[in-house]
């Protein structure tokens, strides 16, 4: 690794003219950012247009082809993940690098452990961690494993992570697709913080009212290079949305209230047999607790139904307990009035259950199987003959669903684990809607999904719902339900504690509801 002295007027980060590619895959092509010392700093664009594999270069995960890297001043082309971290550079990933058997305290303090005498103290570890969670703000269980954790608790454990290690720069990817409007504002109190204090923080986010909120300064990717970089101020997110995509998007779906589709059919009107119906259901969560209790509820043809809630009350566990995933301790599901309650997964899916979860690499992908692979998950013997697989009938599917979903790269023999977390959220998504179904179960579904992307979801979304389904839609972007919902649950300690025509609610009248106060 070449090292030029440091200086304390250069920017905190410098990359220029960066080159990363994987095989036929080009990642990044002549890239460039620059970021100022005590700065939050927005890097946005499309999925797939580069972001992350950027912020890998600079983190140490990957050495770049082509192109200077400098931090603080100093040349680190080529710097070792230990030496990023060790110099104060520390990255947050979308996709947890968490070790499930070990407690909150011994993750964050993992290769930077305290010790007494020869051994580990674990007391120490603890109160460190409990004393990083009150001043962050980022309060979780130091004993908890992280195994028994909500995906939003996790999260907090991997910002934990880097704040042990006294991070300067601070790169967080995705860092709020999993935390609820509460937890996103304790997160802006941490960046504030470390910004005011002089740190430097990269915001990697899709959500460009964010970008809006929190960031001094935005870069725009697109196709793996840097196309514009302007200040945050004055800015509109209809303008960052035309730089990421090339062109204009719709930001805001149709009215809750508003005019629907001339083929919607309002579900209430149309009457007839429920597509979903569940009653008295009872589930447990990993930890043996009552996460779903006693939820009873219909979804009529033409109907999509949102959940709003904060996470961790349940909507995970009701949706992986219909999805056949979860085991159901009393209660009765019920898809076109046929019994679905004791079926295996693959009979759900057989008889037109579809699933797209709130996990996609733990629930919904083989990240080392190809796309062509994982988009036939769970429906291979619909793919096969006695002679085994039809590589042909697999391919020719890849091939319609790549360009339906618009998959990139699409090549479809590459493994999921090569595509962004946009891209492979995509992928479940081209599965599960682009197979007959009835009902959709649609958890998170533009989780970590770019703005051209999830005008496209949603797009899909409405068809669906104008087509005679039914879904089933849970989300932590509560304008997301307002908007795409016909009707609106709201889920709290476990319970539907309301359900409300979605033309009369907004947040403030769901807010009550979601936090127990009007339960």
């Amino acid at each position: 690794m070449s090292q030029t002295p440091a200086s304390k007027t250069s920017p905190a980060i410098r990359l220029r003219g960066v080159v990363k590619t994987f095989g036929a895959v080009v990642a990044n092509r002549d890239a460039t950012l620059e970021v100022q010392r005590g700065e939050i700093h927005a890097l946005v664009g499309e999925n797939g247009a580069g972001k992350s594999t950027l912020m890998r270069v600079l983190a140490g995960m990957y050495a770049p082809d082509a192109g200077t890297v400098e931090v603080f001043g100093r040349d680190v082309q080529g710097w070792t993940t230990q030496e990023a971290i060790a110099a104060g550079v520390g990255m947050v990933h979308q996709h947890f690098m968490l070790v499930p058997t070990l407690t909150v305290a011994e993750n964050v303090v993992l290769g930077s452990e305290p010790t007494n005498g020869m051994t580990i103290d674990l007391h120490r570890a603890v109160t460190e961690v409990e004393s990083l969670c009150r001043t962050s703000g980022l309060h979780v269980d130091p004993r908890a494993r992280i195994a028994d954790l909500s995906v939003g608790e996790a999260q907090r454990v991997e910002i934990l992570k880097a704040l042990y290690r006294g991070a300067k720069v601070l790169i967080l990817d995705e860092p709020t697709a999993v935390l609820s409007p509460p937890e996103v504002q304790e997160l802006w109190t941490v960046l504030r913080t470390l910004r005011d204090d002089g740190g430097t923080v990269v915001l990697i986010t899709h959500k460009l009212d964010e970008v809006i909120a929190i960031s001094d300064n935005i870069t725009v990717m697109r196709a793996g290079t840097t196309v514009s970089q302007f200040p945050t101020q004055g800015v509109t997110p209809r303008e960052i949305a035309r730089a990421m995509v090339g062109r204009d998007v719709n930001l805001h779906l149709d009215a809750v209230g508003g005019a629907r589709e001339a083929t919607h059919v309002s579900a209430t009107a149309a009457g007839g047999t429920p597509v979903l119906r569940v009653h008295g259901l009872r589930a447990r969560s990993d930890r043996g607790t009552v996460a779903v209790n006693d939820v009873s509820f219909e979804i009529m043809p033409g109907e999509i139904v949102g959940i709003a809630g904060v996470e961790g009350n349940g909507q995970t566990e009701l949706l992986e307990a219909i999805a056949g995933l979860r085991a159901v301790q009393q209660g009765r599901i019920e898809v076109a009035a046929q019994d679905f309650t004791t079926l295996s997964v693959r009979e759900r899916a057989d008889r037109g259950l579809s699933h797209i979860p709130e996990d996609r690499h733990r629930r919904g992908l083989v990240l080392d199987y190809s796309i062509a692979d994982n988009l036939i998950l769970g429906r291979q013997h619909h793919f096969s003959s006695r002679a085994g697989l039809d590589l042909a009938r697999i391919a020719a599917n890849a091939n319609e669903q790549v360009q339906r979903f618009d998959i990139r790269p699409p090549m479809a023999s590459l493994p999921a684990r090569a595509l962004s977390g946009g891209n492979q959220q995509k992928i479940v998504i081209a599965r599960e809607m682009g197979r007959p179904f009835s009902v959709l179960l649609a958890a998170q579904p533009t989780r970590g999904v770019d703005v051209g992307a999830i005008e496209f979801i949603h797009e899909q979304l409405r068809a669906a719902r104008n087509a005679g389904k039914g879904i089933l839609l849970v989300s932590a972007d509560l304008p997301e339900v307002l908007a795409l919902s016909d009707r609106i649950a709201v889920m709290y300690g476990g319970r539907f504690v309301t359900i409300l025509p979605a033309a009369e609610c907004s947040a403030e009248l769901l807010g009550p509801f979601m936090t127990g106060a009007a339960a």
